[in-house]
């Protein structure tokens, strides 16, 4: 999908990182302003609490990919599917979600269900807030997580000047009230879990008629409601919704997400007692939080990976000798040690350990310090010509300590040179990217959108997505047979197999996974901090 966690994060959206980025991206800290002066937890004795993190970019859920927003949007709205704390799909505004074939899909929706001004959740809510998300002119963040239901080619032509063909999926049909028919343009086992991802929220009437005050006041379906309008560079206050009828009923009466422009300043509120919450404490910060929030001091897996990428449109890339060599020279757990702590996990896979598929040592030798068997690779690549650029954003200065690491290695181990540092603003840096104006290497992230192999490999490395320019008609093929499979065990086979294909290449390097590492204030208890797009699982917190 982030200095206090990852913007969402990918390939196919800004990863900042992440949670996926999920990919898709590129973890950004938000421009505005910060926080840090106003208030502090919820008013003792009041039962809300209050939880920091960067300014979201928007509030229309299909109109985002940024884990800040997801923070927020994820109070607002049931999905159809939701997530455990494991990451396990779990049926939220959906009664049932069932397929004979994977690819018509047939979804009831759970009876009884009513937005948050009182309009009911039908099966047309979720297709009319489908239609809009995936209508090309509306230019929507998330438009192409929808690219897997009939129709979608003819609301996004290829020439974006062209005037679409239609402005409804013809893949999304409502049966009746309850009921809505899904086809999709091939079989895809993954489908329900996609399901979970925030740009699938229904959608109220008022809300399509309105998009532009619905941006400043959401109205959702889910435990909690808008309480006043958004405070843009400031704050976001929910309180629990009376009328809530699903399984995630709140147990406090009200979380106010706070915006903050510094990490360091919302960790400074933290340990002042001024915040109750806060989900990524800084890594220069952490052993001191974990020394004084003793266990009030929250570490968690995650699902955030950070990788380096090739763009192999330029031809001094071209030989995966040469990046196999430029991998094999990065001493991930020297860099872990120096820079996160000994807290992150270098890198031994594409995918992390918290998904299912994960195989330990599947990158082998290929992802281990040896600078001995790097040089061969080097020379057998015949080397590199010209000046190694090397691209980072500014959102992170843990960014630019370990570039600089793995800059000095690969001078010392290759002989390269002449490096030079490409440290772009956050804001400007995934806009590059998707220009591929890039002349060199440059750091990448990926965290879940929904706990699956297909998600980060897929959305990272097919042909029709990655930010590198690689192509393999192999790989493509692997990931299409896996996504058909109606066995799950068959399906992972087959992505491990396209995971190899990839590894084989090295168009991206795995570096690690991140560590999760938050905290919490004395008011608050019950505090849990998923891997996944649902982050903090808010309706559990209680407040004391």
């Amino acid at each position: 999908m982030t200095g206090l966690r990852g913007s969402r994060r990918g390939v196919r959206r800004s990863a900042g990182a992440g949670r996926g980025t999920a990919g898709l991206a590129a973890l950004l800290l938000a421009a505005s302003l910060g926080a840090s002066g106003c208030g502090g937890g919820g008013e003792p004795g009041d039962g809300t609490f209050t939880a920091g993190h960067p300014e979201p970019d928007h509030l229309v859920p299909a109109n985002t990919t940024s884990s800040y927003s997801f923070d927020v949007l994820s109070g607002l709205f049931d999905n159809l599917v939701g997530l455990t704390r494991e990451g396990k799909g779990v049926n939220l505004a959906a009664a049932s979600v069932t397929s004979d074939d994977q690819k018509v899909w047939t979804i009831k929706i759970r009876p009884g269900q009513r937005f948050h001004n009182g309009e009911p959740v039908t099966a047309g809510s979720f297709a009319d807030g489908w239609n809009n998300a995936a209508y090309g002119p509306n230019a929507y963040g998330a438009n192409a997580y929808f690219s897997h239901i009939e129709g979608y080619a003819a609301m996004n032509p290829r020439d974006g000047r062209a005037k679409p063909r239609a402005d409804r999926l013809s893949g999304v049909q409502v049966v009746d009230e309850g009921t809505l028919r899904v086809t999709l343009t091939d079989p895809f086992n993954q489908f329900p879990l996609l399901l979970s991802y925030p740009a699938f929220a229904p959608m109220p009437k008022a809300g399509l008629g309105d998009l532009e005050s619905f941006e400043e006041h959401p109205i959702g379906n889910g435990p909690y409601m808008m309480s006043g309008d958004w405070e843009r560079n400031r704050q976001i206050k929910l309180v629990a919704y009376p009328g809530y009828t699903g399984p995630r009923k709140p147990k406090n009466k009200g979380v106010t997400w706070k915006s903050y422009s510094s990490a360091e300043t919302a960790y400074t509120d933290l340990r002042a007692g001024r915040l109750d919450v806060l989900q990524t404490i800084p890594s220069a910060k952490v052993p001191e939080a974990r020394r004084l929030l003793g266990d009030r001091f929250l570490p968690r897996e995650m699902g955030t990976v950070d990788y380096l990428g090739f763009p192999l449109f330029d031809r001094r890339f071209a030989s995966p000798d040469l990046r196999k060599a430029i991998s094999m020279s990065i001493d991930r757990q020297g860099i872990n040690k120096a820079v996160y702590n000994g807290d992150y996990i270098p890198a031994d896979s594409l995918l992390p350990a918290i998904i299912t598929g994960h195989r330990p040592n599947a990158c082998g030798d290929l992802c281990t310090y040896d600078p001995v068997r790097a040089k061969e690779l080097y020379a057998k690549s015949g080397g590199f010509k010209g000046t190694l650029e090397l691209y980072f954003s500014n959102a992170q200065p843990t960014y630019y300590q370990w570039m600089q690491i793995v800059a000095n290695s690969l001078r010392q181990n290759l002989g390269i040179e002449d490096i030079e540092f490409r440290q772009v603003p956050a804001s400007d840096y995934f806009a590059m990217l998707n220009k591929r104006t890039e002349k060199g290497p440059y750091r990448q992230n990926w965290e879940a959108d929904y706990p699956s192999a297909q998600n980060y490999l897929e959305n990272m490395w097919s042909s029709g997505s990655n930010r590198m320019g690689w192509k393999s008609a192999e790989f493509d093929g692997l990931i299409a047979r896996a996504n058909r499979s109606d066995d799950q065990q068959e399906a992972l086979r087959l992505y491990n197999q396209a995971e190899d294909v990839a590894l084989r290449e090295m168009p991206m390097i795995p570096l690690w996974t991140w560590a999760g590492q938050g905290g919490r204030s004395e008011r608050v208890g019950n505090v849990t901090i998923t891997a996944y797009a649902t982050g903090l699982l808010a309706n559990e917190v209680t407040v004391g």
